[in-house]
C-alpha cells in the first residue's frame, strides 16, 4: 500500500503565558507521520504529548509553526486556514483515556450519532454503525448501555466512534490507562489493526511499555522536544 502523508507539522511550538511564567511546553515538533502507521508517543508527565495530540488534533492552536493534515495546511501558527470543527468531523477521530461515551446512548446509539451530527441519514448511520461495531468486536453489545460494557468494550465501542466518518486520523491519548494489561493488550492491538486495514495514522500517546511491539514508530517527549525512540523500536521488533 502506498504510504501517503497524512500529518506533517513543521517548528510547531506551544508557549503558555509570558515573561517569568512562560513554559514552552512544544519546541519546534517536527514529525511526518503517514496513512497506515500507528505511531506512539512516550514520554514523562508534562513532557508536551498531549500538547502535541491536541495541537494535530485541532483543539488547542500552536504558538508557531504548521500543520497539515491530508496535503492541507489547516493551521500556520495559531490561525487555522480552514473550517476546523468541519475539518476535524471528517478527517480526525479521536479516543480518550475514558471513553466518554454518552450514558443515556446505547452502544450503537453513541456510534450513530457521529455520523447524524455530520448530515448521515438515520438509517446509513445506524447500517455502519452496527459495520464498526461487528468490526471491533462488539456487535453483540450494540443495544447495551454504557453502564453495562466492561472497560475494554467500552473503548471499542468509542474507537468504532472514532471510526464513524472514515478519518484519516485516529489520535488516542492514554486509551489504556484505565484497564488491565489483557484488556490494554486487546486495545493497543485494535489501533495496529485499524491503522493497517483502514488506512488511517494512528497516534497514541502511552505509558504503557508493554505493548511496544505493537507501533510502526516510537517517538519520545521530553521537555517539549520530540525525537525517533530508536533504542525503543529496536526492542520492541527484535
Amino acid at each position: 500500500m502506498l504510504m501517503t502523508i497524512a500529518i506533517q507539522t513543521e517548528a510547531l511550538t506551544k508557549v503558555y503565558g509570558s515573561g517569568n511564567t512562560e513554559v514552552v511546553a512544544l519546541r519546534d515538533a517536527a514529525l511526518t507521520i503517514r496513512r497506515g502507521e500507528v505511531v506512539a508517543l512516550l514520554g514523562p508527565s508534562g513532557a508536551g504529548k498531549s500538547t502535541f495530540l491536541t495541537a494535530i488534533g485541532l483543539i488547542n492552536p500552536p504558538t508557531s509553526g504548521t500543520i497539515t493534515i491530508g496535503g492541507k495546511l489547516v493551521m500556520d501558527g495559531p490561525d487555522p486556514r480552514t473550517n476546523l470543527p468541519k475539518f476535524r468531523r471528517q478527517h480526525i477521530g479521536y479516543v480518550f483515556q475514558q471513553a466518554n461515551l454518552i450514558p443515556f446512548l446505547t452502544a450503537r446509539e453513541n456510534v450513530q450519532i457521529a455520523m447524524e451530527i455530520d448530515g448521515w441519514s438515520g438509517r446509513a448511520s445506524r447500517r455502519r454503525a452496527l459495520e464498526l461495531l461487528e468490526y471491533l468486536g462488539v456487535l453483540d453489545r450494540a443495544e447495551f448501555y454504557p453502564s453495562a460494557l466492561s472497560g475494554g468494550q467500552q473503548q471499542r465501542v468509542a474507537a468504532a466512534r472514532a471510526l464513524a466518518n472514515e478519518p484519516s486520523v485516529i489520535l488516542a491519548d492514554e486509551p489504556t490507562a484505565a484497564l488491565d494489561s489483557h484488556r490494554g493488550r486487546q486495545v493497543m492491538d485494535l489501533f495496529r489493526k485499524v491503522a493497517h486495514e483502514k488506512g488511517a495514522a494512528a497516534v497514541v500517546v502511552t505509558h504503557d511499555h508493554r505493548a511496544l511491539d505493537v507501533f510502526d514508530t516510537i517517538y519520545e517527549m521530553e521537555d517539549g522536544t520530540v525525537r525517533p525512540a530508536s533504542s525503543l523500536l529496536s526492542h520492541a521488533h527484535p
